[in-house]
């Protein structure tokens, strides 16, 4: 082969490659994981500018869930980025939302700059090299946690249907990650599988009991917070 036609081959193939590359960066779950929470920052600044509190409260909250899904990326690449984002932006935004009077011009701005500083640090992240597989599995734990989360503050705002909408959903994801927790602990597996029964069947009344129903599902969650606790040290630890 000649130098010519070599090079050429070199050229052809760095061209195909390089796509290649760059859409599996794009394609890695943390990525599209952390992309998947935007729509809730662009829904809550769709309601500031049309001055409906409520709706903008609610697509913050579904933020704030999902954030809580995905923030182990941020806080271990960027420590600063994280606390710019959750200590300041997500922290004004929310207090301010929940304030007698909310100051929509000043949310609205404030909205607009998260979003702004978001998409900045998922860009940086798109470029950047994976880091430990293990983060995925933290990921994908407090994912489907995320769900549960929601269950116990919905049913002490008297909101039933969503409590229970979100119970289900944590139900319908639990099987995408409950082999993560069998491997770690069979007993924490058993107790949350047999937790989730109790509360399936406590939240079935008109009027379910609001005190038993969170002492259930804070039993769930503190075994499930073993299995993370777990699984987190062992992805900040591994090299």
């Amino acid at each position: 082969m000649t130098f010519t036609r070599l090079m050429a081959l070199v050229f052809v193939t760095t061209l195909v490659t390089l796509p290649d590359a760059a859409s599996a960066q794009a394609n890695r779950f943390e990525v599209t994981s952390i992309k998947a929470i935007r729509p809730t920052l662009v829904d809550t600044i769709a309601a500031l500018q049309t001055k409906d509190i409520q709706a903008a409260r609610d697509a913050f909250e579904a933020y704030d869930s999902g954030w809580n899904g995905v923030e182990v990326y941020i806080n271990f690449r960027d420590i600063a980025a994280y606390k710019e984002l959750e200590g300041g932006y997500q922290n004004r935004i929310a207090t301010g939302l929940n304030s007698p009077n909310p100051d929509v011009a000043a949310l609205l701005a404030d909205a607009k700059a998260m979003l702004a500083r978001f998409d900045e640090e998922v860009a940086t992240i798109e470029k950047a090299p994976p880091i430990n597989r293990l983060f995925d599995d933290v990921a994908r734990l407090r994912i489907v946690r995320a769900h549960l989360r929601e269950v116990t503050p919905a049913l002490k705002a008297g909101k039933l249907a969503k409590a229970k909408a979100s119970f289900a959903a944590f139900d319908d994801n639990w099987d995408s990650i409950e082999d993560l927790v069998k491997e770690r602990s069979m007993e924490a597996y058993v107790a949350i599988e047999s937790g989730m029964i109790d509360v399936d069947k406590a939240l079935m009344p008109a009027q379910p009991n609001v005190d038993n129903v969170t002492t259930l599902v804070a039993g769930i969650m503190d075994k499930y917070n073993q299995i993370v606790a777990q699984i987190t040290k062992e992805a900040r630890s591994a090299k």
